[in-house]
Protein backbone atom coordinates (compact mmCIF):
# COMPACT_ATOMS: atom_id res chain seq x y z
CA UNK A 1 0.00 0.00 0.00
CA UNK A 2 1.62 3.61 -0.74
CA UNK A 3 1.07 6.46 1.52
CA UNK A 4 0.93 9.77 0.32
CA UNK A 5 3.86 12.34 1.33
CA UNK A 6 3.11 15.11 3.65
CA UNK A 7 3.98 18.49 3.88
CA UNK A 8 6.64 18.41 6.16
CA UNK A 9 8.45 15.02 4.99
CA UNK A 10 10.61 16.95 2.79
CA UNK A 11 12.07 19.73 4.08
CA UNK A 12 12.68 22.82 1.67
CA UNK A 13 16.30 24.72 1.64
CA UNK A 14 16.57 28.28 1.45
CA UNK A 15 20.05 29.87 -0.06
CA UNK A 16 22.20 31.61 3.13
CA UNK A 17 21.98 35.04 3.31
CA UNK A 18 24.76 37.27 2.13
CA UNK A 19 26.44 39.76 4.51
CA UNK A 20 27.66 43.45 3.79
CA UNK A 21 31.41 42.49 4.34
CA UNK A 22 31.15 39.38 2.06
CA UNK A 23 30.95 41.87 -1.02
CA UNK A 24 33.64 44.52 -0.77
CA UNK A 25 32.85 47.73 -3.07
CA UNK A 26 35.80 49.36 -5.38
CA UNK A 27 36.38 52.53 -4.63
CA UNK A 28 38.02 54.91 -7.65
CA UNK A 29 41.30 55.70 -6.62
CA UNK A 30 42.15 58.98 -5.04
CA UNK A 31 43.51 61.95 -6.90
CA UNK A 32 46.35 64.27 -5.62
CA UNK A 33 46.34 68.33 -6.16
CA UNK A 34 49.59 68.20 -7.66
CA UNK A 35 49.02 65.67 -10.05
CA UNK A 36 46.33 67.60 -11.70
CA UNK A 37 48.37 71.14 -11.80
CA UNK A 38 50.92 68.83 -13.09
CA UNK A 39 48.77 67.79 -16.04
CA UNK A 40 47.64 71.21 -17.02
CA UNK A 41 50.91 72.83 -17.02
CA UNK A 42 51.27 70.32 -19.86
CA UNK A 43 52.68 72.08 -22.97
CA UNK A 44 50.78 71.95 -26.58
CA UNK A 45 53.17 70.75 -29.22
CA UNK A 46 54.63 73.61 -30.59
CA UNK A 47 53.71 74.53 -34.39
CA UNK A 48 55.28 74.85 -37.53
CA UNK A 49 56.97 78.08 -38.18
CA UNK A 50 56.71 77.35 -42.67
CA UNK A 51 54.01 79.20 -43.48
CA UNK A 52 51.64 77.63 -45.75
CA UNK A 53 52.03 78.11 -49.71
CA UNK A 54 49.95 80.31 -51.18
CA UNK A 55 46.85 79.10 -53.89
CA UNK A 56 48.75 80.15 -57.16
CA UNK A 57 46.28 82.99 -59.14
CA UNK A 58 44.86 82.02 -62.00
CA UNK A 59 46.48 84.69 -65.03
CA UNK A 60 43.28 85.96 -67.42
CA UNK A 61 43.72 84.74 -70.23
CA UNK A 62 44.51 86.80 -73.34
CA UNK A 63 42.00 87.44 -76.04
CA UNK A 64 43.36 86.08 -79.62
CA UNK A 65 45.24 88.97 -81.50
CA UNK A 66 44.52 89.69 -85.15
CA UNK A 67 47.16 87.79 -86.50
CA UNK A 68 45.79 84.42 -84.93
CA UNK A 69 42.45 85.16 -86.42
CA UNK A 70 44.17 86.11 -89.52
CA UNK A 71 46.37 83.06 -89.78
CA UNK A 72 43.46 80.68 -88.71
CA UNK A 73 41.36 82.23 -91.57
CA UNK A 74 44.06 81.43 -94.26
CA UNK A 75 44.63 77.80 -93.01
CA UNK A 76 41.30 77.54 -93.28
CA UNK A 77 41.38 78.60 -96.85
CA UNK A 78 44.50 76.76 -98.05
CA UNK A 79 42.42 73.56 -96.56
CA UNK A 80 38.98 74.75 -98.70
CA UNK A 81 41.75 75.24 -101.93
CA UNK A 82 43.44 72.14 -101.87
CA UNK A 83 40.20 70.30 -101.44
CA UNK A 84 38.66 71.53 -104.70
CA UNK A 85 41.88 71.31 -106.53
CA UNK A 86 41.72 67.95 -105.52
CA UNK A 87 38.24 67.18 -106.17
CA UNK A 88 38.35 69.28 -109.66
CA UNK A 89 41.21 67.13 -110.55
CA UNK A 90 40.72 63.72 -110.47
CA UNK A 91 36.88 63.26 -109.42
CA UNK A 92 34.96 66.54 -111.26
CA UNK A 93 36.02 68.74 -114.24
CA UNK A 94 34.56 71.90 -115.94
CA UNK A 95 34.01 72.37 -119.57
CA UNK A 96 33.28 75.76 -121.18
CA UNK A 97 31.61 75.16 -124.33
CA UNK A 98 32.14 77.18 -127.27
CA UNK A 99 30.76 74.95 -130.50
CA UNK A 100 27.09 75.31 -131.63
CA UNK A 101 27.60 71.36 -132.26
CA UNK A 102 24.78 70.52 -129.05
CA UNK A 103 22.53 73.52 -129.88
CA UNK A 104 19.85 74.30 -127.99
CA UNK A 105 20.54 71.75 -125.52
CA UNK A 106 24.20 73.54 -124.77
CA UNK A 107 24.59 76.59 -126.14
CA UNK A 108 28.08 78.48 -126.26
CA UNK A 109 29.27 80.10 -123.34
CA UNK A 110 27.42 77.34 -121.23
CA UNK A 111 29.60 75.70 -118.42
CA UNK A 112 29.18 71.65 -118.14
CA UNK A 113 30.53 69.64 -115.38
CA UNK A 114 31.00 66.57 -115.77
CA UNK A 115 32.02 63.50 -113.27
CA UNK A 116 35.35 62.18 -114.63
CA UNK A 117 35.11 58.42 -112.66
CA UNK A 118 31.58 57.48 -114.61
CA UNK A 119 32.09 56.26 -117.58
CA UNK A 120 29.20 53.99 -117.73
CA UNK A 121 26.89 55.07 -120.51
CA UNK A 122 23.48 54.93 -121.18
CA UNK A 123 21.80 56.43 -124.58
CA UNK A 124 20.91 59.70 -124.53
CA UNK A 125 23.78 60.31 -121.54
CA UNK A 126 26.22 63.15 -122.49
CA UNK A 127 29.58 62.19 -122.96
CA UNK A 128 33.11 64.78 -123.36
CA UNK A 129 34.97 63.89 -125.50
CA UNK A 130 38.38 64.39 -127.06
CA UNK A 131 38.63 65.25 -130.93
CA UNK A 132 41.48 66.75 -132.44
CA UNK A 133 42.52 68.12 -129.04
CA UNK A 134 39.07 70.05 -128.81
CA UNK A 135 36.88 69.04 -126.15
CA UNK A 136 33.05 68.47 -127.26
CA UNK A 137 30.13 67.44 -125.69
CA UNK A 138 28.13 64.86 -127.47
CA UNK A 139 24.69 62.76 -127.05
CA UNK A 140 25.63 59.23 -126.90
CA UNK A 141 23.02 57.75 -129.30
CA UNK A 142 24.20 53.28 -128.98
CA UNK A 143 26.02 51.38 -126.78
CA UNK A 144 28.02 48.09 -127.00
CA UNK A 145 26.34 45.92 -129.05
CA UNK A 146 23.88 48.35 -130.90
CA UNK A 147 23.91 48.35 -134.92
CA UNK A 148 24.02 51.88 -136.04
CA UNK A 149 22.62 52.83 -139.61
CA UNK A 150 21.82 56.15 -141.53
CA UNK A 151 19.23 56.26 -144.40
CA UNK A 152 17.60 58.40 -146.27
CA UNK A 153 14.75 57.93 -143.12
CA UNK A 154 16.96 58.98 -140.97
CA UNK A 155 18.64 57.45 -137.88
CA UNK A 156 17.99 53.60 -137.36
CA UNK A 157 19.13 51.49 -134.07
CA UNK A 158 18.87 47.81 -133.91
CA UNK A 159 16.44 48.15 -136.90
CA UNK A 160 14.37 50.67 -135.50
CA UNK A 161 14.14 54.02 -136.96
CA UNK A 162 14.30 56.76 -133.74
CA UNK A 163 11.90 59.01 -133.36
CA UNK A 164 13.97 61.80 -131.22
CA UNK A 165 11.83 64.49 -130.13
CA UNK A 166 14.68 67.34 -129.44
CA UNK A 167 16.17 67.21 -132.72
CA UNK A 168 14.96 69.79 -134.77
CA UNK A 169 17.45 68.60 -137.92
CA UNK A 170 18.00 65.96 -140.46
CA UNK A 171 20.43 63.36 -139.93
CA UNK A 172 22.91 63.05 -142.94
CA UNK A 173 25.74 61.00 -143.77
CA UNK A 174 29.57 62.89 -144.29
CA UNK A 175 30.93 61.51 -147.01
CA UNK A 176 34.62 61.26 -145.07
CA UNK A 177 32.77 59.49 -142.44
CA UNK A 178 32.72 55.55 -142.36
CA UNK A 179 30.84 53.00 -143.64
CA UNK A 180 27.23 52.34 -142.52
CA UNK A 181 25.60 49.99 -141.12
CA UNK A 182 28.30 49.31 -137.74
CA UNK A 183 27.68 47.72 -135.04
CA UNK A 184 29.70 48.33 -131.92
CA UNK A 185 32.36 46.59 -130.32
CA UNK A 186 33.10 46.05 -126.42
CA UNK A 187 33.40 49.19 -124.46
CA UNK A 188 32.33 51.37 -127.51
CA UNK A 189 30.00 54.45 -128.04
CA UNK A 190 28.31 56.10 -130.70
CA UNK A 191 27.60 59.63 -130.42
CA UNK A 192 25.46 62.57 -131.93
CA UNK A 193 25.63 66.45 -132.35
CA UNK A 194 22.27 67.81 -131.15
CA UNK A 195 23.10 69.97 -134.23
CA UNK A 196 23.02 67.69 -136.72
CA UNK A 197 24.43 70.28 -139.86
CA UNK A 198 27.21 71.64 -137.69
CA UNK A 199 27.90 68.90 -135.36
CA UNK A 200 31.28 66.74 -136.01
CA UNK A 201 30.72 63.50 -134.37
CA UNK A 202 30.84 59.65 -134.78
CA UNK A 203 29.09 60.64 -138.30
CA UNK A 204 33.01 61.54 -138.94
CA UNK A 205 35.48 59.81 -136.39
CA UNK A 206 33.36 56.68 -136.34
CA UNK A 207 32.90 54.91 -132.44
CA UNK A 208 34.65 55.88 -129.40
CA UNK A 209 36.04 53.78 -126.34
CA UNK A 210 34.82 54.56 -122.80
CA UNK A 211 38.01 54.92 -121.76
CA UNK A 212 38.76 57.71 -124.15
CA UNK A 213 36.18 59.85 -122.99
CA UNK A 214 36.68 62.69 -120.43
CA UNK A 215 33.45 61.58 -118.35
CA UNK A 216 29.64 61.80 -118.16
CA UNK A 217 28.13 65.47 -118.00
CA UNK A 218 26.02 65.53 -114.90
CA UNK A 219 24.81 69.72 -114.88
CA UNK A 220 24.79 72.92 -117.35
CA UNK A 221 25.30 76.50 -116.24
CA UNK A 222 24.04 78.43 -118.75
CA UNK A 223 25.82 82.07 -118.75
CA UNK A 224 24.16 83.31 -121.49
CA UNK A 225 20.35 83.89 -122.94
CA UNK A 226 18.90 82.56 -119.98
Amino acid sequence: MITQARRGDFPIPHPPKASKGDFPIPHPPKVNKGDMQHRSLKKAPPQSSVPYPAAPRETPSKPPSVLHDLGMLALKIGVFVVIAIVLFTFVYGFHYNSEPGMNPAIKDGDLVLYYRLSKDYDARDLALVNFRGETQVRRVIATAGDTVDITEDGLIINGSLQQEQEIFEETELYLDGPAFPMTLGPNQIFVLGDSREHATDSRLYGPIYKEDTLGKAITILRRRNF
